[in-house]
Parts: C-alpha cells; sequence; structure tokens
C-alpha cells in the first residue's frame, strides 16, 4: 500500500460525499443538512428538497449563527460547471462547521434519479461568478 496515496483517498472521502451516500443518509435520518450556496434566483428556480439557500457570497458569522453545529453541512450548487459549493464549502469550514461537498451537485443528483423542486423555466445565473 502506498501511505501517501491512501492518505489522499481517505481525505477527500472525509470533505466529499456523492448523491447516492447524501440519498442514504437521509434515508437513515442521519442528522445533515443540505446548503445551496447559489443565488437566491436559481435556489428559487430549482433545488434539493429540505435544502436551505445560503449564498457563498453571502456567508459571514452573522448569516451562519442560524446554522447548526451538531450536523454534518453538505454544501452543492449547480455541478461540475459551478464552485459555489466549494466556496460555501470553504467558508462554513472556515467558520468552523462541519462540511462535505456534494460532488456533481444538482447535475448529478438528478442524473442519479433523484427529485428536486424545479419549476418550469428559463436557465438562472447561478451567482457563482467573483
Amino acid at each position: 500500500m502506498n501511505p501517501e496515496q491512501y492518505a489522499f483517498y481517505a481525505a477527500k472521502l472525509r470533505y466529499e460525499t456523492d448523491s447516492w451516500d447524501v440519498a442514504d443518509m437521509l434515508r437513515r435520518g442521519e442528522p445533515l443538512l443540505l446548503v445551496d450556496g447559489r443565488s437566491a434566483e436559481a435556489y428559487a428556480h430549482e433545488t434539493l428538497p429540505g435544502a436551505i439557500n445560503l449564498p457563498h457570497r453571502t456567508i459571514n458569522a452573522d448569516s451562519a449563527a442560524m446554522l447548526p453545529r451538531d450536523r454534518l453541512l453538505v454544501t452543492f450548487c449547480d455541478g461540475i460547471g459551478c464552485n459555489a459549493s466549494t466556496k460555501t464549502a470553504l467558508k462554513l469550514t472556515e467558520l468552523g462547521f462541519t462540511v462535505k461537498e456534494l460532488l456533481g451537485g444538482i447535475d448529478w443528483w438528478k442524473r442519479d434519479g433523484y427529485a428536486t423542486t424545479a419549476t418550469v423555466g428559463e436557465a438562472v445565473d447561478c451567482g457563482c461568478g467573483g
């Protein structure tokens, strides 16, 4: 076994998750909170059931004060073309929360057959830039 390689993959699993694992955790009633780091407009258009919206650009100690500290926060965004989930995870980690990032975001969640709160309409700006 290559210890460096093992450490790399173990670290990835500590900080990243996929839609199957999240859906399984939800089914089992594990304490987690889905955090959509995109803009309020993108969140209103489509998000994951039960998710809250906390746009990454607004995250600070005050805006995150209402978040529970006794559960895992799973951040997400549109998918691989969007990095709001990473920015959200970074800011929440900096504030002392336990965080994992959902790989593939909403795109991969839907690809794996899980429901969203989709509404009919035009594509919206996810608010990731900047």
